[in-house]
This record gives structure tokens, C-alpha cells and sequence, in this order.
């Protein structure tokens, strides 16, 4: 059962699951907009989206055998204790699954096309695993969009099918606020991913996959993580000022300097510093962190915005 646990990460699973959760009960259902799924369905959702991320966890180990035996020996499941047959299994059942919940619950919402969406995202993590991966930053923006999705669905379901003439106004503001997550869930995990191919780059090298850092070298990728990690801290800061300081909102503002902006810089120094591998696999685990305080933040500033006066 262990085995089967790591193989889908279910670390990463229940933070997804997590944050997917913060969204609904820290900012849709405070800011009382009319929404579209009843809890359940919402719970069906995350089900949905953490089962076919799981299954994309499965192939993506199914076919990183290799490489994983170079770069990571410790966390080899697929081959060690889970059959490669038996890993397929667990592929194919999670992704029906996931897919098969997504259909039901577009059907719930009375827009049957969007189960199409569950497809795409599946067919979308089979293709990384098994081509785009090996396409120098193509595969690395490809997981960077699967997350910023994982965000952008919620709108899809819980907030489009209830939009009218009459509350228009006030759904899209909603929805953009979750599109401004979207695109910071985006960029993190981007330089994540461009910084996870930097500590693999050895392993990666040997099995002849051309990821940004084997095609240019180790320090210029760092340096395209660096100025890539520098425009959202930037941003953030403005966000800030903008936003938060000339709002009084200042317990948002000392949750995002001490949770989000601080670990941010602390992210820059280190990228720009780095040398060893497990520099890279610190960065590799703060930037995860930074993605979920950056997500937990919209609870923290939906509850300051509502009580600060």
C-alpha cells in the first residue's frame, strides 16, 4: 500500500486536493456568489482532478524507468515493487476514473461538452509522459499549465454554468481574481519544473532526453529561472502596495511578505547561487511550498478584506 502511495505522490495529491478546497470554502463561498456545484459536487471535482493527476504520476514514473534509476535510485517504484503491467493498471483505472467523474459532473452543470476538458488533460499528461517531456521547456510549461488548469476548472464549473445578464458583473471579477492565481500557480511551477531538470541534468544527459539545462548548460538555465522567478516577485510586490497597503489590509499584507515574498527572495538568492544538486532540490521543494502559501493567501485576504473594518 506504501508503494502504491508514493507511486502517486499522494503528498502532492493532497495538497492539490488541498488547495482546491481553500479556493471553495477560503474565497467563492465568503464572497457569497451563487454557485454552481452543491459540496459533493465540488468534492466530485477534486476527485476528479486529483485521480487523473494521479494517473499521470503512474505514467510518467511507467516511462521514466531510466532516468529515475540514475537520478533518483531511492524513489524507484515502477520495475522495484510495483510490475510495469500492474503500473498500467493503476494508469488506465485512476485516468477512466477521473475522466469518467468529469463527464458526470458536466452533465450535473448541463454543459455535457465540458467533460471534454477531463479528456484533454489526460490525453495532455499521457502525451508529457511519453514525447513532450523530451522537448526542451515545452514539457516544463506543459505541467506548469496542468496546475494553473487544476485552478482555472473551478471557475469552469463552480462559477460559469451560474452566470447571467444579471450577476455578470460581478462573476467574471471572480473569475479573473482566480485567473490572477492561475497565472501565479503557472510561473512557480514553471521555474519548479525548469529547476527540477537542472538537478537531473546528469541523468538526463545519459538517456539522451534535451531539457533546457542539458541543451545550454546548468548556470544560463539558472539564470532564465532567476529573471523568470524576479517578474512575479515583482509583480507581487506592486500587488501589494496597490492592492493591500492602500486598503488597509495589513494582516494580507504580512501574510504575503513572511509566507509568499520572503520565501520568494530567499528562492532568488538561492538560484543564483547554486552550485549542487541538492541546492536545486531545496529550491525544488521551497518553490512548492511558495505555490501552496501563495494559494492559501486568497483565503487570508478574502478574510481581512470582509473583517478589516
Amino acid at each position: 500500500m506504501l508503494h502504491f502511495l508514493k507511486l502517486i505522490r499522494y503528498k502532492n495529491l493532497f495538497l492539490l486536493a488541498l488547495m482546491q478546497f481553500i479556493f471553495r470554502f477560503g474565497y467563492l463561498e465568503p464572497i457569497k456568489i451563487p454557485l454552481s456545484l452543491w459540496l459533493w459536487q465540488y468534492a466530485l471535482l477534486v476527485l476528479s482532478t486529483v485521480l487523473i493527476a494521479a494517473g499521470g504520476y503512474v505514467i510518467n514514473d511507467i516511462m521514466d524507468q531510466d532516468t529515475d534509476l540514475e537520478n533518483h535510485p531511492e524513489k524507484v517504484i515502477v520495475g522495484k515493487y510495483i510490475s510495469e503491467s500492474k503500473a498500467y493498471t493503476i494508469y488506465v483505472t485512476l485516468t477512466i476514473i477521473g475522466v469518467g467523474l468529469g463527464f458526470i459532473l458536466a452533465n450535473m452543470v448541463n454543459h455535457p461538452n465540458l467533460g471534454v476538458l477531463f479528456v484533454l488533460i489526460a490525453t495532455l499528461l499521457y502525451f508529457y509522459a511519453t514525447t513532450l517531456k523530451q522537448i526542451a521547456l515545452l514539457g516544463n510549461i506543459i505541467v506548469a499549465l496542468l496546475l494553473a488548469f487544476s485552478v482555472l476548472i473551478i471557475g469552469v464549473f463552480d462559477i460559469f454554468p451560474n452566470t447571467f445578464e444579471v450577476n455578470r458583473e460581478q462573476m467574471l471579477l471572480a473569475f479573473a481574481i482566480l485567473f490572477d492565481y492561475a497565472k501565479f500557480a503557472f510561473i512557480i511551477n514553471l521555474v519548479r519544473e525548469i529547476i527540477k531538470d537542472i538537478e537531473d541534468i546528469e541523468g538526463d544527459n545519459s538517456q539522451g532526453i534535451k531539457t533546457l539545462p542539458v541543451l545550454i548548460g546548468a548556470q544560463k538555465t539558472s539564470k532564465i529561472a532567476f529573471v523568470l522567478l524576479l517578474l512575479p516577485t515583482l509583480y507581487l510586490l506592486y500587488y501589494l502596495n496597490t492592492y493591500l497597503f492602500n486598503n488597509n489590509l495589513y494582516l494580507g499584507i504580512i501574510y504575503m511578505l513572511i509566507f509568499v515574498i520572503a520565501p520568494l527572495i530567499f528562492a532568488l538568492i538561492k538560484i543564483w547561487s547554486a552550485k549542487e544538486k541538492a541546492d536545486y532540490s531545496l529550491i525544488s521543494s521551497l518553490l512548492k511550498w511558495i505555490i501552496f502559501f501563495g494559494i492559501l493567501s486568497i483565503a487570508i485576504v478574502t478574510y481581512n478584506t470582509k473583517h478589516h473594518g
